[in-house]
């Protein structure tokens, strides 16, 4: 090493520099004023010479030591290029990455500070864009108890002392911009913990990732895009109303469809903006909802064990493609919905888990820190910092991807301190309780951003207890969702159709019960994936009997379901009675729909779909108690009926269900207004593969009184079936 060593580069900052422990490279390396002259200090492993190109001619910088270079320029502005020279004669001219400055300023500094920053991912991940004039891509972090980061990829050969970030004020954050990088790069961050050595972590507000198994971020540039959707933006508030009808269509993208001829094969984004959407648009779904898209490593958690959570799974595409899908989706008049997982995050070493060398994202207590039942971590609500990272991912959803809603999954697991644990797993609030404080306090402001920046959108919480306010305002005291799946419901139902009907006269209540709590909240009725997996069969499986009883059975549920109050949803395969349970390995069993009972299903599912859109009584008021009014339940008989209004000027919907194969003829049932009234579905319609047992023409009104109504209908009531009839206004 010489003895006349730059001012600023002494023997020390030079080992640090070589041994990648040198936390401030940009005191020592680009331009620095030091005496009165202008030093430009360069660290090149591996280089033999480095010059310094200004005005076409090349100044040739001293070698300090392994790797280091040093000389004067003519002045501090002075406009430069460098050039390294390696031993095998090859060079690479480039621009020095030390000699820009900072980009993130001092207002995005304080916000991320407060943890109030409402679009977080424009300044941290990876953004490709131009700065002082310079094409390249600019990287930032947050690892605030790092004592070094740096950036890694092929352009440096993993290296990481060669391009170690800058620390931005009292923030936590890191930042460099590196020209010349730009779409597809891969890399990783290298961060240098307190103790130990240097680790890789995948970028955690990344647009890109590389396809599992492999771990690398991607640099993604999704500016851009160029939407075509204004019409649907501007007019979606009115089909995400408590009054519109909402018919969601589940799909685990993966699965829905294979190209079996071509080695199973997924469909891409690009295939599935094509074929999905007029499926679903053919089966008069008004919403697309995808199981988890943000990036995952495992195929078998289905997605709801994210690690990249501002990815876009590399599955089925690249960022602008999955925005393909979703343009395609509101041009054909459909909402996107995506499952969201704010809930927890798998230990997968490339992930959030010990970031910087420290429990930053999640909880150091395996009490309040890790999930039981998923072997996951839970995230710190009340590290404001990680707080930000998740509201501002939710917005992020909502407003680069033009998603309509977000359905929040495992929201009681976030609620309670407890969840699934025994005495003494876990650690109680600041007052001693179960309820989770910050995760709440959470959810309050990710559904008052969301609602606040994103005009006419939903969430949706899988919230499975009775925690009050669910979907109700956080200025009246609630939680701020606009829905929450009704999983009592859903539980209960299922119990009763499962079992014989021999035995469902004694469980009638199972059926009828639901209602007492229907109007708690603002309810979504789900069968979901979660009914249809893990031993559980198909909903085909569940029915009792035969052939012919089961589908009965199962047209009669679906036909009830789509009578009651809420908004529904139906998990892919289950429209169309796929026999076996799902298989997220396998494509849907599209060949069912060789069978004329599957065929019938599938037009049932068509049938109540557009019955239950085009009918206000069976929409209008799913929410407002006003809107259903029972008639008669009979538990000997099985039977249930009920009116569905919608408003004043709406006819009314009567709803007759029969849950056992006996058919009743001249069956009698009380409705509360005279006239005629006219069936519009019977789900033993041949049209359904059913027996066909129909009221073919308007039913009049007798003048006798039935079941406490002024009047009365005698209807053909088939066996195992949900018949409605409406009330005819002409």
């Amino acid at each position: 090493m010489p003895s006349d060593l730059p001012p600023h580069l002494c023997a020390a900052t030079i080992e640090a520099l070589q041994a990648g422990r040198h936390d401030a490279p940009f005191d020592v390396l680009g331009v620095h004023m030091v005496e009165g002259m202008a030093w430009l200090g360069v660290f090149a492993p591996q280089a033999t010479k480095v010059e310094a190109l200004i005005d076409g001619a090349a100044l040739p910088l001293q070698q300090i030591d392994e790797g280091v270079f040093s000389g004067r320029l003519p002045a501090l502005d002075t406009q430069y290029q460098l050039r390294a020279g390696f031993a095998d004669g090859n060079s690479w001219t480039f621009d020095d990455p030390y000699k820009f400055e900072p980009v993130i300023g001092a207002l995005d500094q304080h916000l991320i500070g407060e943890g109030k920053h409402r679009q977080l991912w424009q300044v941290l991940g990876a953004h490709v864009m131009e700065h002082a004039g310079i094409s390249g891509t600019h990287f930032a972090v947050w690892a605030p108890n790092a004592l070094r980061a740096s950036v890694v990829g092929d352009f440096n050969t993993w290296d990481g002392r060669r391009h170690v970030m800058r620390r931005v004020g009292a923030t936590g954050i890191w930042e460099i911009f590196i020209p010349a990088l730009g779409e597809g790069t891969l890399y990783k961050f290298e961060i240098l913990p307190q103790e130990g050595p240097s680790f890789m972590k995948a970028d955690p507000f990344a647009f890109g990732a590389q396809h599992p198994p492999a771990t690398s971020s991607v640099v993604r540039d999704i500016g851009g895009y160029g939407w075509d959707d204004a019409h649907w933006m501007s007019t979606r508030a009115e089909r995400n109303r408590h009054d519109a009808p909402i018919s969601i269509y589940e799909v685990h993208l993966g699965s829905w469809r294979r190209k079996t001829d071509e080695d199973n094969r997924r469909l891409s984004y690009k295939e599935l903006a094509d074929e999905l959407v007029a499926y679903a648009v053919d089966m008069g779904f008004t919403h697309l909802e995808f199981l988890p898209v943000s990036e995952f490593p495992f195929d078998g958690s289905w997605g709801y064990q994210p690690v990249g959570l501002y990815a876009p799974t590399i599955r089925f595409g690249p960022p602008h493609e999955f925005r393909d899908l979703i343009e395609a989706a509101h041009n054909a008049g459909l909402g996107i919905i995506l499952d969201w997982v704010p809930g927890h995050f798998p230990s997968d070493a490339h992930g959030p888990v010990t970031f910087d060398g420290t429990h930053l994202y999640e909880h150091a207590d395996p009490r309040e820190g890790f999930h039981q039942d998923w072997n996951t971590l839970i995230y710190n609500y009340g590290r404001t910092e990680v707080r930000n990272f998740l509201t501002a991912n939710a917005s992020y959803w909502l407003q680069e991807y033009h998603v309509d809603g977000l359905r929040v999954d495992a929201v009681a697991s976030m609620l309670y301190r407890d969840y699934s644990r025994k005495d003494g797993e876990w650690i109680p609030n600041c007052d001693g309780g179960r309820n989770n404080y910050e995760a709440i306090d959470f959810l309050k402001e990710m559904n008052l951003n969301a609602y606040g920046d994103s005009d006419g959108i939903m969430t949706i919480a899988e919230e499975s207890t009775a925690f009050p306010g669910v979907s109700t305002p956080v200025d009246a005291g609630g939680l701020g969702f606009g829905f929450k799946w009704n999983m009592g419901w859903m539980n209960d139902t299922l119990r009763y159709i499962e079992k014989d009907p021999i035995h469902r006269s004694y469980d009638h209540h199972l059926m009828t019960t639901p209602i007492d709590y229907s109007f708690t909240e603002n309810f979504i009725l789900p069968i979901s994936h979660d009914e249809v997996v893990h031993g559980k069969g198909s909903m085909l499986q569940k029915m009792p009997g035969d052939e012919w009883a089961r589908f009965a059975n199962l047209r009669a549920y679906y036909g009830f379901m789509w009578g009651h109050p809420g908004k529904k949803l139906l998990f892919m395969g289950c429209e169309f009675a796929q026999w076996k349970e799902w298989d997220h390995d396998v494509s849907l069993d599209w060949d069912a729909l060789q069978g004329a009972n599957h065929l019938g299903m599938q037009a049932l599912i068509r049938a109540l779909n557009q019955i239950y859109t085009s009918t206000p009584a069976l929409h209008r008021r799913d929410c407002d108690p006003s809107g259903f009014q029972w008639i008669s339940n009979n538990p000997q008989q099985s039977i249930t009926s009920f009116i569905r209004w919608g408003d004043e000027s709406d006819a009314p919907v009567l709803v007759v269900c029969n849950f056992t194969p006996t058919e009743h003829h001249d069956f009698r049932v009380g409705v509360p207004r005279p006239g005629q009234w006219r069936e519009i579905l019977n789900t033993d319609a041949t049209a359904f593969s059913g027996g066909n047992r129909v009221n073919a023409t308007d039913v009049h009104t007798t003048s006798q009184g039935w079941d406490g109504q002024p009047h009365a209908l005698e209807i053909t009531l088939p066996p195992l079936s949900t018949v409605m009839f409406e009330l005819r206004t002409t």
